[in-house]
Protein backbone atom coordinates (compact mmCIF):
# COMPACT_ATOMS: atom_id res chain seq x y z
CA UNK A 1 0.00 0.00 0.00
CA UNK A 2 1.24 3.70 -0.28
CA UNK A 3 1.07 5.57 2.85
CA UNK A 4 2.47 9.01 4.12
CA UNK A 5 4.38 9.31 7.57
CA UNK A 6 2.78 12.61 9.23
CA UNK A 7 3.12 13.97 12.51
CA UNK A 8 0.92 15.99 14.91
CA UNK A 9 2.22 19.62 13.38
CA UNK A 10 1.75 18.26 10.15
CA UNK A 11 -2.18 17.35 11.15
CA UNK A 12 -2.65 20.44 12.91
CA UNK A 13 -0.97 22.61 9.84
CA UNK A 14 -3.59 20.73 7.40
CA UNK A 15 -6.33 22.67 5.93
CA UNK A 16 -9.10 22.15 2.77
CA UNK A 17 -8.55 24.41 -0.62
CA UNK A 18 -10.93 25.02 -3.13
CA UNK A 19 -8.98 24.61 -6.63
CA UNK A 20 -10.66 25.84 -9.96
CA UNK A 21 -7.80 24.11 -11.87
CA UNK A 22 -8.07 20.48 -9.79
CA UNK A 23 -12.01 20.84 -10.79
CA UNK A 24 -11.18 20.88 -14.24
CA UNK A 25 -8.35 18.62 -14.14
CA UNK A 26 -11.12 16.05 -12.62
CA UNK A 27 -13.24 17.15 -15.59
CA UNK A 28 -10.76 16.52 -18.15
CA UNK A 29 -10.23 12.73 -16.32
CA UNK A 30 -14.46 11.99 -16.69
CA UNK A 31 -14.59 13.21 -19.96
CA UNK A 32 -11.40 10.88 -20.99
CA UNK A 33 -12.56 7.68 -19.67
CA UNK A 34 -16.06 8.18 -20.46
CA UNK A 35 -17.57 6.56 -17.18
CA UNK A 36 -20.22 8.27 -15.19
CA UNK A 37 -20.76 7.40 -11.36
CA UNK A 38 -23.82 8.67 -10.92
CA UNK A 39 -27.08 10.09 -12.74
CA UNK A 40 -26.13 13.53 -12.32
CA UNK A 41 -22.38 12.99 -13.69
CA UNK A 42 -24.20 10.70 -16.74
CA UNK A 43 -25.61 13.96 -17.73
CA UNK A 44 -22.79 15.99 -17.82
CA UNK A 45 -20.75 13.42 -19.63
CA UNK A 46 -24.17 13.07 -22.42
CA UNK A 47 -23.76 16.92 -22.95
CA UNK A 48 -20.19 17.42 -23.16
CA UNK A 49 -18.83 14.10 -24.84
CA UNK A 50 -19.47 14.41 -28.11
CA UNK A 51 -18.14 18.05 -28.38
CA UNK A 52 -14.89 16.86 -26.56
CA UNK A 53 -14.13 14.02 -28.71
CA UNK A 54 -14.43 16.32 -31.53
CA UNK A 55 -12.45 18.39 -29.89
CA UNK A 56 -9.50 15.72 -29.74
CA UNK A 57 -10.42 14.45 -33.41
CA UNK A 58 -9.39 17.62 -35.00
CA UNK A 59 -5.80 18.04 -32.93
CA UNK A 60 -4.22 14.43 -32.94
CA UNK A 61 -1.23 15.98 -30.79
CA UNK A 62 -3.36 17.01 -27.81
CA UNK A 63 -5.35 13.74 -28.04
CA UNK A 64 -2.05 11.46 -27.80
CA UNK A 65 -0.95 14.17 -25.06
CA UNK A 66 -4.26 13.30 -23.13
CA UNK A 67 -4.03 9.66 -23.80
CA UNK A 68 -0.78 9.51 -22.52
CA UNK A 69 -1.13 11.83 -19.24
CA UNK A 70 -4.44 10.38 -18.14
CA UNK A 71 -3.18 6.47 -16.64
CA UNK A 72 -5.04 3.83 -14.51
CA UNK A 73 -2.85 4.39 -12.00
CA UNK A 74 -0.79 7.10 -12.38
CA UNK A 75 -1.29 10.83 -14.02
CA UNK A 76 1.55 12.98 -15.52
CA UNK A 77 2.84 15.28 -12.43
CA UNK A 78 2.85 18.26 -14.69
CA UNK A 79 -0.99 18.16 -15.02
CA UNK A 80 -1.42 18.37 -11.12
CA UNK A 81 0.64 20.74 -9.80
CA UNK A 82 0.19 20.83 -6.37
CA UNK A 83 -1.93 23.95 -5.13
CA UNK A 84 0.22 26.46 -2.44
CA UNK A 85 -2.70 26.46 0.12
CA UNK A 86 -2.36 30.28 -0.08
CA UNK A 87 -5.25 32.35 -0.60
CA UNK A 88 -7.52 30.73 -3.71
CA UNK A 89 -5.82 31.69 -7.05
CA UNK A 90 -8.02 32.02 -10.58
CA UNK A 91 -7.57 29.19 -12.57
CA UNK A 92 -5.75 31.20 -15.13
CA UNK A 93 -3.13 31.41 -12.31
CA UNK A 94 -3.11 27.47 -11.35
CA UNK A 95 -2.71 26.42 -15.57
CA UNK A 96 -0.19 29.02 -16.05
CA UNK A 97 1.83 26.60 -13.76
CA UNK A 98 1.35 24.08 -16.36
CA UNK A 99 1.99 25.94 -19.42
CA UNK A 100 5.63 27.26 -17.59
CA UNK A 101 6.72 23.54 -17.36
CA UNK A 102 9.71 22.98 -19.78
CA UNK A 103 9.02 20.82 -22.35
CA UNK A 104 11.62 18.23 -21.18
CA UNK A 105 10.27 17.91 -17.84
CA UNK A 106 6.95 17.29 -19.05
CA UNK A 107 8.23 14.60 -21.53
CA UNK A 108 10.21 12.89 -18.72
CA UNK A 109 6.63 13.03 -16.98
CA UNK A 110 4.77 11.41 -19.67
CA UNK A 111 8.00 8.41 -19.72
CA UNK A 112 6.70 8.05 -16.12
CA UNK A 113 3.03 7.63 -16.95
CA UNK A 114 3.28 5.45 -19.96
CA UNK A 115 6.44 3.39 -18.08
CA UNK A 116 8.00 3.02 -21.66
CA UNK A 117 9.07 5.65 -24.83
CA UNK A 118 7.39 8.22 -25.60
CA UNK A 119 5.74 7.89 -29.46
CA UNK A 120 7.67 10.12 -32.05
CA UNK A 121 4.92 12.69 -31.93
CA UNK A 122 5.40 13.72 -28.32
CA UNK A 123 8.97 13.84 -28.37
CA UNK A 124 9.27 16.69 -30.51
CA UNK A 125 6.23 18.53 -29.09
CA UNK A 126 5.14 20.47 -26.14
CA UNK A 127 2.97 18.48 -23.95
CA UNK A 128 2.16 21.16 -21.14
CA UNK A 129 0.90 23.69 -24.46
CA UNK A 130 -1.36 20.99 -25.57
CA UNK A 131 -2.06 20.03 -21.93
CA UNK A 132 -2.66 23.78 -20.97
CA UNK A 133 -5.01 24.30 -24.46
CA UNK A 134 -7.02 21.10 -23.76
CA UNK A 135 -7.62 22.23 -19.46
CA UNK A 136 -8.62 25.88 -20.49
CA UNK A 137 -11.36 24.17 -23.14
CA UNK A 138 -12.55 22.28 -20.20
CA UNK A 139 -13.07 24.74 -18.24
CA UNK A 140 -14.42 27.42 -20.11
CA UNK A 141 -17.21 25.00 -21.97
CA UNK A 142 -18.21 22.39 -19.19
CA UNK A 143 -16.96 23.62 -15.88
CA UNK A 144 -17.16 27.48 -15.74
CA UNK A 145 -21.02 27.69 -16.28
CA UNK A 146 -21.50 25.88 -13.32
CA UNK A 147 -18.68 26.95 -11.55
CA UNK A 148 -20.61 29.01 -9.05
CA UNK A 149 -22.72 26.03 -7.84
CA UNK A 150 -20.32 23.22 -7.86
CA UNK A 151 -18.42 25.82 -5.59
CA UNK A 152 -21.42 25.67 -3.39
CA UNK A 153 -21.17 21.79 -3.39
CA UNK A 154 -16.85 22.07 -2.56
CA UNK A 155 -17.93 24.63 0.22
CA UNK A 156 -20.79 21.85 1.67
CA UNK A 157 -17.97 19.10 1.32
CA UNK A 158 -15.55 21.43 3.96
CA UNK A 159 -18.21 22.14 6.06
CA UNK A 160 -18.93 18.20 6.74
CA UNK A 161 -15.37 16.86 6.82
CA UNK A 162 -14.49 19.86 9.52
CA UNK A 163 -18.05 18.57 11.48
CA UNK A 164 -16.31 14.62 11.07
CA UNK A 165 -12.99 16.11 12.48
CA UNK A 166 -14.29 17.66 15.14
CA UNK A 167 -16.20 14.41 16.25
CA UNK A 168 -14.28 11.80 15.04
CA UNK A 169 -10.56 12.64 14.46
CA UNK A 170 -8.82 12.38 11.16
CA UNK A 171 -9.33 8.76 11.40
CA UNK A 172 -13.31 9.60 10.42
CA UNK A 173 -12.37 12.01 8.15
CA UNK A 174 -9.64 10.16 5.57
CA UNK A 175 -11.37 6.90 5.57
CA UNK A 176 -14.26 8.50 4.66
CA UNK A 177 -12.67 10.60 1.67
CA UNK A 178 -11.77 8.32 -1.41
CA UNK A 179 -11.09 4.50 -1.98
CA UNK A 180 -8.55 2.89 -0.46
CA UNK A 181 -7.40 6.12 1.53
CA UNK A 182 -7.91 5.08 5.34
CA UNK A 183 -5.78 6.19 8.95
CA UNK A 184 -3.76 3.40 9.57
CA UNK A 185 -2.66 4.96 13.17
CA UNK A 186 0.94 5.55 14.45
CA UNK A 187 0.89 8.80 12.35
CA UNK A 188 0.20 7.02 9.14
CA UNK A 189 -2.08 8.38 6.24
CA UNK A 190 -2.92 5.35 3.74
CA UNK A 191 -3.60 7.15 0.40
CA UNK A 192 -3.99 4.13 -1.94
CA UNK A 193 -3.95 0.62 -2.08
CA UNK A 194 -1.05 0.43 -4.46
CA UNK A 195 2.14 -0.88 -3.18
CA UNK A 196 4.11 2.57 -3.90
CA UNK A 197 7.04 3.01 -1.07
CA UNK A 198 6.25 4.99 2.04
CA UNK A 199 6.75 9.00 1.97
CA UNK A 200 7.64 10.87 4.98
CA UNK A 201 6.37 14.29 4.85
CA UNK A 202 6.12 15.44 8.84
CA UNK A 203 6.79 19.05 8.63
CA UNK A 204 5.14 19.75 4.94
CA UNK A 205 1.90 21.38 4.57
CA UNK A 206 -0.86 18.88 3.92
CA UNK A 207 -3.46 20.26 1.45
CA UNK A 208 -6.98 18.43 0.97
CA UNK A 209 -8.74 19.55 -1.75
CA UNK A 210 -12.77 18.71 -3.07
CA UNK A 211 -14.17 18.10 -6.12
CA UNK A 212 -17.33 17.40 -7.76
CA UNK A 213 -16.67 14.16 -10.45
CA UNK A 214 -16.41 11.73 -9.11
CA UNK A 215 -12.33 11.42 -9.21
CA UNK A 216 -9.26 12.12 -7.00
CA UNK A 217 -5.28 11.57 -7.10
CA UNK A 218 -2.23 13.01 -4.69
CA UNK A 219 0.40 15.03 -5.45
CA UNK A 220 3.09 17.04 -3.81
CA UNK A 221 5.72 19.73 -4.38
CA UNK A 222 8.28 17.89 -1.84
CA UNK A 223 9.44 18.65 0.51
CA UNK A 224 6.91 21.17 1.45
CA UNK A 225 3.68 20.78 0.15
CA UNK A 226 1.37 17.76 -0.17
CA UNK A 227 -2.24 17.27 -1.40
CA UNK A 228 -5.26 14.99 -1.55
CA UNK A 229 -7.59 15.34 -4.19
CA UNK A 230 -10.66 13.70 -3.67
CA UNK A 231 -14.46 13.57 -4.77
CA UNK A 232 -17.42 15.57 -2.45
CA UNK A 233 -19.64 12.85 -0.91
CA UNK A 234 -22.22 11.14 -3.30
CA UNK A 235 -25.27 13.14 -1.60
CA UNK A 236 -23.33 16.38 -1.65
CA UNK A 237 -22.39 15.48 -5.33
CA UNK A 238 -26.24 14.81 -6.55
CA UNK A 239 -27.18 17.71 -4.87
CA UNK A 240 -25.78 19.85 -7.65
CA UNK A 241 -28.27 18.32 -9.90
CA UNK A 242 -31.37 18.79 -7.94
CA UNK A 243 -33.59 21.09 -9.37
CA UNK A 244 -36.45 22.90 -8.20
CA UNK A 245 -40.16 22.23 -10.29
CA UNK A 246 -41.82 25.10 -10.76
CA UNK A 247 -44.99 23.67 -9.38
CA UNK A 248 -43.56 23.09 -5.79
CA UNK A 249 -41.70 26.71 -6.15
CA UNK A 250 -44.94 28.36 -6.93
CA UNK A 251 -46.42 26.45 -3.75
CA UNK A 252 -43.52 26.65 -0.81
CA UNK A 253 -41.63 29.58 -2.36
CA UNK A 254 -38.18 28.43 -5.07
CA UNK A 255 -36.20 28.98 -1.70
CA UNK A 256 -38.02 27.04 0.77
CA UNK A 257 -38.97 24.72 -1.89
CA UNK A 258 -34.62 24.23 -2.85
CA UNK A 259 -34.24 23.88 0.83
CA UNK A 260 -36.82 20.90 1.16
CA UNK A 261 -35.70 19.35 -2.30
CA UNK A 262 -32.15 19.20 -0.79
CA UNK A 263 -33.17 17.60 2.38
CA UNK A 264 -33.43 13.96 0.78
CA UNK A 265 -30.39 13.05 2.84
CA UNK A 266 -29.61 14.37 6.29
CA UNK A 267 -27.69 18.34 6.27
CA UNK A 268 -26.99 20.84 8.39
CA UNK A 269 -27.81 24.68 8.34
CA UNK A 270 -24.46 25.23 7.42
CA UNK A 271 -24.36 23.00 4.30
CA UNK A 272 -27.95 24.48 3.42
CA UNK A 273 -26.24 28.17 3.36
CA UNK A 274 -23.19 26.27 1.25
CA UNK A 275 -25.45 24.83 -1.65
CA UNK A 276 -28.28 27.11 -1.90
CA UNK A 277 -26.41 30.08 -1.82
CA UNK A 278 -29.22 31.04 0.14
CA UNK A 279 -28.51 33.54 3.47
CA UNK A 280 -28.29 31.82 7.21
CA UNK A 281 -30.85 33.78 8.01
CA UNK A 282 -33.11 32.91 5.13
CA UNK A 283 -32.47 29.41 5.29
CA UNK A 284 -33.17 29.29 9.07
CA UNK A 285 -36.77 31.04 8.53
CA UNK A 286 -37.10 28.19 5.71
CA UNK A 287 -36.51 25.71 8.37
CA UNK A 288 -38.42 26.81 10.68
CA UNK A 289 -41.23 27.18 8.23
CA UNK A 290 -40.78 23.71 7.43
CA UNK A 291 -40.85 22.03 10.83
CA UNK A 292 -44.10 23.65 12.07
CA UNK A 293 -45.48 22.39 8.90
CA UNK A 294 -43.76 18.83 10.02
CA UNK A 295 -42.27 18.76 6.46
CA UNK A 296 -38.60 18.40 7.89
CA UNK A 297 -37.50 17.20 10.95
CA UNK A 298 -34.06 17.51 13.27
CA UNK A 299 -31.56 15.51 15.09
CA UNK A 300 -28.38 16.45 16.67
CA UNK A 301 -24.96 14.32 15.62
CA UNK A 302 -22.63 15.31 17.58
CA UNK A 303 -22.35 19.18 17.94
CA UNK A 304 -24.50 19.34 14.56
CA UNK A 305 -28.37 19.65 14.20
CA UNK A 306 -29.26 17.55 10.71
CA UNK A 307 -32.62 18.25 8.97
CA UNK A 308 -34.17 15.88 7.11
CA UNK A 309 -37.39 14.65 5.00
CA UNK A 310 -40.15 13.57 7.19
CA UNK A 311 -42.87 11.20 5.34
CA UNK A 312 -45.00 13.61 4.79
CA UNK A 313 -41.97 15.77 3.24
CA UNK A 314 -41.16 12.93 0.68
CA UNK A 315 -44.50 12.92 -0.52
CA UNK A 316 -44.57 16.57 -1.23
CA UNK A 317 -41.74 16.56 -3.43
CA UNK A 318 -42.35 13.18 -4.85
CA UNK A 319 -45.88 14.34 -5.75
CA UNK A 320 -44.88 16.79 -8.25
CA UNK A 321 -43.09 14.12 -9.50
CA UNK A 322 -45.78 12.49 -10.77
CA UNK A 323 -48.24 15.31 -10.84
CA UNK A 324 -46.97 17.16 -13.72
Amino acid sequence: MGWWQVNADTLAGSRFVVSPLAEAVAGLISLHRGVAEHAGQRAWLDAHLPAYRTRLAGDPLTALTVRAAVRHRWLADFLTPTPTGDGEPTFAEELGHIRATPPEAARADLTVALRGPLPDPLRRCDPAKHAADILEWVWTRTVLPSWPRRRRIVEADVVARTAQLSQGGWAAVVDAMRPGMRWLGESRLQINPYDYPPREISGARLLFVPVTPHTGWVSWDAPRRYAVVYPCSGTLAEADRASVPESLGRLLGPGRAAVLVLLDSPKSTTQLVALTGQGLGSVGRHLKVLLDAGLVRRRRAGRSVLYYRTAAGEVLVTARETGE
